[in-house]
């Protein structure tokens, strides 16, 4: 069988695919108060082409498939989508990233598509802060939709993007909840993709800063095997049911094992988050390409996959200024 391989050895194996670029939070590190421009639908990759890409990637060897936003769930029939998705048999994990507010009622219905597991955003559990990050007040549904998910069948991560001056006084918190909770917490570096450029910050709250906070507090903190291509370097607390990790997306420290490529809302192919796109998919797709044309051009991308997301970033025509809406969470 072809594979994604790319000039340094590294396997292709996850799809970062995102549904669309509109949401229904304004989250400050994400995009500006009064929104982006989203673009116009027809712009959008359709259901149809996204499932073809999604097929032929998956016989070049991409098994795991994360479906993200914006918020996935905004878009009409975004579970009839899921649906044909799971009828792929060469994927063997479709996971989902969320800001919660939408999905607690087809929680059933995930659990019936044999979804892998749910990344639920959640910045903050005090509801004034939340609505002060996401300028939205919506905490009530965003915490009952994970008191659901924490009960149901769904493997639960919580996404907490660490922001200095709003919520690192909460990381202690977040680890509680893992306490008699089997889910596993990831607090996230935060980046510079909030639509126009990076959020001015009163200290940077790195990796080693999280950690150093973190094991400042409890007396022992216990290092997890992750799998080698792990976004997250994860721990747990002794006698504690879940676990938590910290991603470095921003340090970029775990570049070196990275698996990933990401195909936007519009249908551009990226090889790194902080790449600026490589080319366009969906217009490939609508001037005629073949299923096989499609392959030779994801093939021969993918080669070309930069060492590290700091080649990638100064290989860009500007800086970095794009809403994480837009890149695909």
């Amino acid at each position: 069988m072809q594979q994604l391989i790319d000039k340094f050895g590294r396997k292709i194996t996850y799809l970062r695919l995102a549904i669309t670029d509109r949401c229904n939070l304004r989250c400050q590190y994400c995009m500006p108060a009064q929104g982006i421009n989203i673009v116009d639908r027809k712009e959008l990759l359709s259901y149809k082409e996204m499932y073809r890409i999604t097929r032929v990637l998956s016989e070049l060897g991409v098994n795991k498939v994360r479906l993200t936003g914006g918020e996935p769930f905004v878009r009409k029939d975004f579970i009839s989508f899921l649906e044909s998705l799971s009828f792929n048999d060469k994927l063997s994990e479709i996971n989902i990233t969320t800001n919660g507010a939408l999905i607690s009622n087809h929680i059933d219905k995930l659990e019936a598509l044999n979804i892998n597991a749910i990344n639920l955003s959640i910045d903050s559990l005090q509801k004034e802060k939340f609505a002060k990050i996401t300028r939205r007040d919506v905490f009530e549904k965003v915490y009952d939709t994970f008191e659901k998910l924490e009960k149901s069948n769904l493997k639960l991560k919580l996404n907490v993007v660490v922001q200095s001056g709003f919520n690192t006084d909460e990381i202690i918190d977040f680890i509680e909840l893992s306490k008699d909770k089997n889910i596993a917490v990831r607090f996230i570096e935060e980046m510079p993709f909030n639509g126009k450029g990076q959020r001015e910050m009163e200290e940077e709250w790195n990796f080693k800063k999280i950690i150093g906070h973190i094991n400042n507090h409890y007396k022992v903190v216990e290092p997890v095997l992750s799998k080698k291509s792990s976004t997250s370097k994860n721990y747990k607390i002794p006698n504690y049911k879940g676990t938590f990790g910290i991603i470095p997306a921003f340090t970029r420290t775990i570049c070196g094992d990275c698996n990933r490529i990401r195909i936007t809302a519009t249908g551009m192919f990226k090889n790194c988050l902080f790449d600026g796109g490589v080319f366009n998919v969906r217009d490939f797709i609508r001037n005629g390409a073949s299923d096989e044309e499609l392959k030779e051009l994801f093939i021969n991308t993918v080669h070309h996959k930069p060492e590290n997301g700091f080649i990638a970033e100064s290989a860009r025509d500007e800086d970095v200024s794009e809403s994480m809406s837009t890149i695909g969470g």
